[in-house]
């Protein structure tokens, strides 16, 4: 069932893809406004690509995005990468990626103010790595990274915060710490949308969208969407006895 609540963005109808190459196929979907939904589906079936569309990164070949009652907070979404996408030989310390999350109201280049820092502080704070804070990147654990890439999303302070697999691999104490934050980040306001494997993260989710083959199976609820039908439908389950 569709978002019947305020809505960020509506998807109509969405095709898109890479050369030769359709990933999403005549897609139709809600993201609910102020809330957590969480893409779901296995390798391949388009989630990372749903992403880069509400990203703005990926062109669409035909439909609709409708920015709905979410409206001007869309213009600059903040997209987490997954955390293998990032070099390991980057000589970039926690706080300095944090801070990049700040250019996208101060730019590269210019010197930040005081609420920055402060904007900068906050987010590692609320991912447990002020500690790591002058620690090199690549000397990081996974849990480690991750938390400071999502720091660096919180840092932006957009509307719209993509995740691409957030929690996915991660030991059981990095996937509560980014889990706890998203929820209230949702809860302050925020729109979050993460593409995950996890579906423990995902049950907990507020929304849900199913993906399998760039089509969309279900939506609605996790309770509603992820059963164990549709599971075993999308992945190949075996049924439970």
């Amino acid at each position: 069932m569709p978002a019947t609540g305020p809505y960020e963005v509506a998807l109509r109808n969405v095709t898109a893809g890479y050369p030769r190459r359709t990933v999403l196929r005549q897609l139709t979907a809600s993201i609910p406004q102020s809330a957590t939904t969480a893409v779901v589906g296995p390798n391949g079936s388009g989630k990372s690509t749903l992403l880069s569309v509400l990203a703005g990164v990926r062109p669409l070949t035909s439909g609709t995005l409708d920015s709905g009652t979410g409206g001007s907070r869309t213009a600059r979404p903040c997209y987490v990468v997954q955390r293998s996408a990032v070099s390991d030989t980057l000589p970039l310390t926690v706080r300095e990626t944090v801070t990049m999350g700040r250019w996208a109201h101060r730019g590269a280049w210019r010197r930040l103010t005081a609420r920055d820092r402060s904007v900068v502080r906050d987010s590692m704070d609320r991912l447990g790595i002020l500690d790591l804070a002058e620690r090199q990147l690549g000397e990081l654990s996974g849990g480690q990274r991750q938390r400071a890439l999502v720091a660096q999303g919180l840092a932006q302070e957009s509307g719209l915060f993509l995740l691409d697999e957030p929690t996915t691999g991660l030991d059981p104490a990095a996937r509560e710490s980014i889990t706890a934050v998203l929820a209230a980040t949702a809860g302050a306001g925020v729109t979050v949308v993460q593409a995950t494997h996890d579906l423990t993260a995902a049950r907990e989710s507020d929304h849900c969208l199913l993906l399998r083959d760039g089509q969309l199976v279900g939506e609605g609820a996790p309770r509603e969407v992820l059963t164990d039908g549709a599971l075993r439908e999308v992945w190949n389950f075996p049924e439970t006895t």
